[in-house]
């Protein structure tokens, strides 16, 4: 049997489109395998968000060009593909540079993998258009993965962030209409599937057309998708300030699936940082918003994106970062020092903060969300709350889930728990999850 190794790199939407990947390989007739010395097709479904993004495929392609020389030694072919966005933005590049490679294609056409492998034996090939027609209408069904599932409901960002190459890897917004995704969802659920994450690159944004045509919001959507037997938690990622509307914010108290997780990047506490970052929102203004969202769902956990060290910022400007954080309070949040990316309107200006004051920013902001991330935790020892088994745990006999607030337990509890909502009550706090007990432990206990 013909067998396909698959690695993705990067965001949520980066693992949704792997798998989609798989989905099509294995409607070719090839098996999933993590052995990439065993793989007929190798795929490097590529991510251009993080500092050397590009390096590092073409280091990993060299140890695949020694890898394909060696299995064509034996007679075996193999294929290498390079998808995703360093594909879209790299382009024919990628083929002058690393000989290796059979098919470069961006994250719109990969549902033309099997076309475009076939052509690849013929001679290398370059997909990298925005086709015209919809991807997801040429996908095959989803193959079942687990009791959590990612769906992609929205893809590509009008918003032109100066520091940010996904309006050009990814191209406008464009929504799905509700119809395809609640069909989607309606399989992921018929599969085992208990929780749903929408995505998109911006997904608040979302204005598939409705059941009647007109257009919907994300909140319509999630209300349509909470109504499917067999989905008990919903959640989505990732969002900009700007577009969480008011009917958003009243979602997160009258839809009883959507859990209490918010994830919505602010990159920066300084207006004027904000403002040559084009974010088009400011640290008040983000304030307010989170004071809305709090009143709507008071127990909510709030996660965020910031980057330091922005071309230009101040140690004044930072501080305001630092002061943002410390009165907003957050559960967890991914934080980054700046790193140009070609093609975009920061990548051209010539006030770069030097590396080392970029490097003592991020470790004393890091050290603050992290103190952040640690008293959340321990604040949850002696609460009870449900869990949404996921997998084995780490030891024999255990099992781990997610709370509502997307904290990882830990608890000694059968296989046979696995898909279902467990109550819990949390007994320690460790360094990266917590540890639970079932109610009957603790009541023993």
């Amino acid at each position: 049997m013909k067998k396909a190794f698959v690695r993705s790199y990067g965001c949520q939407m980066n693992a949704y489109d792997a798998a989609r990947m798989a989905d099509v390989l294995g409607q070719q007739g090839y098996a999933a395998t993590d052995s990439v010395e065993d793989a007929d097709v190798v795929v490097l479904n590529t991510c251009h968000i993080r500092e050397k993004a590009a390096e590092k495929v073409y280091s990993e392609l060299g140890r695949l060009r020694v890898l394909k020389g060696e299995r064509r030694q034996e007679g075996r072919d193999t294929r290498i593909v390079v998808a995703g966005c360093v594909a879209q933005a790299e382009g024919a590049e990628i083929l002058a540079r690393a000989p290796a490679v059979d098919v470069v294609v961006g994250p719109q056409s990969y549902h033309r993998l099997p076309e475009l492998l076939e052509q690849s034996r013929e001679k290398r090939v370059v997909d990298t258009e925005f086709p015209v027609e919809d991807k997801f209408d040429h996908l095959p069904a989803r193959r079942n993965r687990g009791v959590s599932a990612f769906l992609t409901v929205q893809e590509g960002c009008d918003k032109f962030c100066a520091f940010c190459v996904v309006p050009y890897t990814r191209g406008a917004e464009v929504s799905r209409s509700v119809p395809a995704v609640l069909a989607e969802a309606r399989a992921l659920a018929e599969g085992g599937v208990r929780e749903i994450t929408l995505i998109g690159q911006n997904v608040n944004a979302y204005h598939g057309a409705g059941p009647d045509g007109g257009p919907a919001t994300l909140a319509d959507l999630m209300r349509a998708v909470a109504e499917i037997p067999g989905i008990a938690r919903l959640r989505y990622t990732t969002s900009h300030p700007n577009d969480m509307g008011e009917d958003l914010i009243r979602a997160h108290a009258e839809i009883p699936a959507l859990m209490p997780y918010l994830h919505l990047p602010v990159q920066s506490g300084s207006d004027r940082v904000l403002a040559a970052m084009n974010r088009r929102h400011t640290g008040d203004a983000y304030r307010r918003l989170i004071d809305r969202v709090r009143a709507a769902r008071p127990d909510i956990a709030l996660s965020s994106d910031f980057i330091v060290g922005f071309p230009g910022e101040t140690d004044a400007e930072f501080s305001e970062t630092m002061r943002l954080v410390a009165e907003i309070g957050f559960e967890s949040a991914f934080s980054f020092k700046y790193s140009s990316r070609p093609g975009t309107p920061a990548a051209e200006r010539a006030d770069a903060v030097p590396e080392s004051v970029k490097s003592e920013r991020l470790a004393a902001l890091q050290a603050l969300l992290d103190r952040q991330r640690h008293a959340y935790q321990k604040a949850a020892v002696g609460r009870t709350t449900e869990i949404l088994v996921e997998k084995a745990g780490r030891h024999p006999g255990q099992v781990a889930g997610k709370t509502p607030h997307l904290l990882a337990v830990q608890v000694d509890a059968p296989a046979a728990s696995i898909g279902t909502i467990l109550p819990v009550r949390i007994v320690e706090a460790g360094a990266n999850s917590l540890f639970g007990a079932t109610l009957s432990e603790a009541a023993a206990a």
